[in-house]
């Protein structure tokens, strides 16, 4: 197996930590909540409040689930519009309570079905894209699995974005590419190394902020996360709101 095909691998593994499991290993005291105002509660997306290092955080989250019954009630964290509006929703009530926000990203992109179509998925995900670019809270993105095309990218408009090691990120996935672009799905291994997809390589392009290692135990890893974003959340807690939107915008704009 090629190096590439192993982090892909180890990207969509069941066994590594979800969202949720980061959401109530980082913070403490934290509270689920659920639905977007609108339609239903999407169980692709998690969402609600904790304390990081005792202070107060927002977390919204893409689920995936660890077995079949699980991943069936998560749409194989693949949301819905109302997953997005819900994530929204939080996002703007955290603005409202000075809250900075984390968002963690595992999705081989949002659902294409009719459903979402009608509800208005594109919407959904355009104005993400267009309230995040202008929350005066800070915001870090961390890609813990897959990072799929605007359906990661809804949740991605962060002041720094983060990747795990093994994580991936790109317009879409391998098997999509290599579909599109030679009409034959099995050359997706050949795809994704013109893809440059890996979280070094991102780097390397500026694309993404930081690297977490893996290495270790997922305690470990935890427990390093944990100290990154208290030190980070402090230090863009520090620059003024205005200051703060437009160098996150300045960060998008130059690619």
């Amino acid at each position: 197996m090629t190096e590439i095909a192993k982090i892909i691998r180890q990207a969509r593994d069941q066994a590594r930590l979800t969202s949720l499991d980061y959401a109530r290993l980082l913070l403490d005291d934290f509270m689920e909540l659920h639905g977007d105002r609108q339609f239903r509660d999407d169980g692709a997306v998690i969402g609600g409040v904790g304390f990081l290092g005792g202070k107060p955080l927002t977390v919204v989250g893409i689920q995936k689930g660890k077995s079949l019954q699980d991943n069936l009630k998560r749409n194989f964290g693949q949301p819905h519009p109302e997953g997005y509006r819900k994530a929204l929703r939080l996002m703007k009530q955290a603005e409202k309570f000075g809250r900075p926000i984390l968002t963690l990203i595992n999705t081989a992109g949002a659902y294409p079905g009719i459903g979402a179509e009608e509800r208005g998925q594109g919407e959904a995900i355009a104005r993400n894209l267009m309230e995040m670019s202008d929350l005066k809270v800070p915001i870090i993105a961390l890609i813990i699995g897959e990072g799929g095309s605007g359906g990661a990218l809804a949740l991605a408009v962060a002041d720094q974005v983060w990747m795990l090691e093994n994580a991936i990120y790109a317009v879409l996935s391998p098997e999509g590419f290599a579909s599109i672009l030679w009409k034959d799905a099995s050359r997706a291994m050949e795809a994704a190394r013109l893809m440059k997809i890996t979280s070094y390589e991102l780097l390397e392009m500026g694309v993404v902020d930081r690297v977490m290692s893996e290495q270790g135990s997922q305690q470990a890893l935890v427990e390093r996360l944990k100290q990154e974003l208290i030190v980070t959340f402090q230090h863009l807690s520090s620059l003024p709101a205005e200051q703060l939107v437009a160098k996150r915008y300045e960060r998008f704009r130059k690619y």
